[in-house]
């Protein structure tokens, strides 16, 4: 097969019982079942074969390895006594006649044992991660990766788009999150931004007259981590589209998305197209949440007119949500555990009641419930045996806390839970703008390049008052598979007199868009096609299709969740020479 072996570890089989072989890899285990006498382990990027060792000469050569050193195997293939109907090559055994070393380990002790690596902790993984991908199950997931991204690759192209690759280097510009910077030696006091998207170069190639756009982009984010989201870097199926509208950006993705998920995926059923259309105000109402897991039954209703006046301290003045559940048998221990999770990931609590069996409203807040039994039972349709759980708050802090609710009760209840699918919707209609939680302004809620559903007309009236600007909706649609949100996207702004008003509402008047965002206004001055993308998360995409809950299981050497870089050290420190050749003072550092 190569200069070093004629197989891999995972190829022998019985019709290559009786030729000799040579076979390199990596010495997984030995068991001395006798003087002279062992079984070793030898294990490659395909398989683990079976060496049996028999020799004095021969045991030698293993005895004094320690696990884990790479060794190449020269000799005969025979059919096992004692085979392994589990292993592929569990037919056949080798037999050596010599033994190389190739790479000694040196150390008698590994971190962790490589084949239970996913049982140590994390930072032990991370540190050691050329060992932690040497576990065949953490190898996998980086070969579905490959694969996947292979597959979308191939879709895409099949669908007549161009993989065009856009610039790493740029310059700064407000989208949303913080850039990472890099110094310009030659221009000082000058940086470039690592890209968070590809979003104004595709634009500009759609400007340009290309008419469809990919790539598998690397993007840059100096954001904190979470279970769906790696620090500092990430990688999106970013597309574009010229003449193209909303539709036409579904369909790509319809077509292109459920084959791969079906033969990738953990589970080998998911959406047929059309995928569902949500309006984001629904989909909170609804499902208190802007990425639902459609998996989930369970919906979310509206208890503020029978349950706002109840007595009830947390309920008064407030907005009541209630997620209703039928068959539930969670017994008082498992309720409060939900609750306390609830609390732990919304930072807001919930309350709960039973109507049961003989129609009666126990546990929980029910002492409240009692004395509007009969309208709570009827606004909410409940039937005996009903637990009710509740959420109250502001608006959205009250949808927010009953989504969170509505998905801990999902996975509580499998009656409740189709689980083994993938489930796609679109959020569609999302709002244009926002007041900042840091900034108590009014900020762009997605991407600030959408189209506002109303055009220049509907800025103009926001702008002379007649109309809230929180009430205007965008273009704007997230895609969204099983409760995680693989994307956002929009019809964008093509007109440089609208992309000026829309801007304006966010205290950046022309002159800041035409320095901020110079080529595309440029560009769109001398007339640009109307355009829509999206650009789905290939990181999120492989989770989910590995079905892990952590995104740095499917990625090759991730950051932990402070973003460093534990096997290479990074960030770190770099010499007074380096930071002089690039006009930096540092002010404070970490050691201090």
């Amino acid at each position: 097969m190569t200069q070093n072996r004629t197989h891999t570890c995972g190829q022998l089989r019985m019709e290559q019982v009786g030729e000799k072989v040579r076979l390199c890899g990596w010495m997984e285990n030995v068991r001395e079942v006798g003087q002279n006498f062992a079984f070793v382990v030898l294990r490659d990027f395909y398989g683990t074969t079976q060496i049996v060792v028999e020799t004095e000469e021969m045991m030698a050569a293993v005895k004094g390895l320690n696990k884990e050193s790479t060794i190449a195997v020269e000799g005969v293939v025979r059919e096992r006594d004692s085979k392994n109907p589990k292993q592929p090559t569990g037919d056949i055994e080798v037999v050596p006649e010599k033994i190389e070393v190739l790479g000694r380990c040196r150390y008698n002790e590994l971190p962790f044992q490589i084949n239970r690596s996913r049982e140590a902790d994390e930072a032990q993984r991370l540190k050691y991660r050329y060992l932690d991908l040497r576990n065949p199950e953490v190898k996998g997931n980086i070969i579905l990766r490959c694969q996947v991204v292979a597959a979308l690759r191939a879709a895409m192209m099949e669908q007549g788009f161009l993989e065009i690759t856009t610039p790493i280097l740029t310059a700064s510009s407000p989208e949303g999150a913080r850039d990472y910077l890099v110094p310009s030696r030659k221009h000082p006091g000058k940086f470039y931004a690592l890209p968070q998207a590809p979003q104004q170069f595709k634009q500009l190639l759609m400007a340009s007259g290309f008419d469809r756009y990919f790539q598998i982009a690397p993007c840059f984010r100096d954001e904190d981590a979470r279970g769906d989201r790696s620090p500092g870097e990430f990688y999106q199926l970013d597309m574009e589209m010229a003449f193209a509208d909303q539709e036409d950006v579904f369909t790509v993705l319809e077509g292109v998305l459920p084959p791969i998920f079906a033969k990738y995926g953990t589970y080998n059923v998911a959406s047929d197209a059309p995928f569902r259309r949500i309006p984001y105000l629904e989909a909170m109402e609804r499902y208190g949440s802007d990425k639902p897991d459609l998996r989930i039954d369970l919906t979310v209703q509206d208890a503020t007119q029978v349950l706002g006046g109840c007595g009830f301290g947390p309920f008064e003045g407030n907005t009541v949500k209630a997620v209703v559940v039928t068959g539930f048998e969670g017994t008082r221990k498992q309720i409060d555990k939900l609750c306390a999770d609830v609390e732990v990931q919304s930072g807001e609590k919930a309350y709960w009641f039973r109507y049961d069996e003989n129609g009666e409203i126990v546990g929980g807040i029910a002492k409240f419930v009692q004395p509007v039994k009969d309208a709570v039972v009827s606004a909410l349709g409940l039937e005996k045996g009903c637990f009710v759980g509740l959420t109250a708050g502001k608006l959205l802090t009250a949808q927010k806390t009953a989504g969170v609710l509505r998905t801990k009760l999902g996975n509580f209840c499998p009656d409740h839970m189709d689980k083994e699918r993938y489930e796609f919707c679109w959020i569609v209609d999302f709002p244009m703008y926002e007041i900042g939680e840091e900034s108590g302004e009014l900020e762009f809620c997605h991407n600030p390049f959408s189209m506002p559903n109303g055009g220049l007309e509907i800025l103009k009236k926001a702008a002379a008052g007649e109309v809230d600007p929180l009430s205007i909706t965008a273009y704007q649609y997230d895609l969204v598979c099983n409760g995680v949100e693989l994307s956002s996207g929009a019809v964008r702004n093509h007109d440089p007199e609208i992309m000026i008003e829309a801007f304006r509402l966010v205290r950046l008047g022309e002159e800041d868009v035409k320095a901020k965002f110079p080529a595309m206004y440029n560009a769109f001055c001398y007339g640009a096609p109307p355009h829509a993308g999206i650009a789905p998360g290939v990181d999120r995409m492989v989770m989910l299709l590995a079905g892990e809950e952590s995104i740095r299981e499917i990625i090759p050497f991730p950051m932990n969740k402070n973003a460093q870089d534990l096997m290479m050290g990074a960030p770190s420190f770099v010499t007074q020479a380096q930071l002089d050749e690039l006009n930096i003072a540092c002010t404070k550092t970490e050691e201090e």
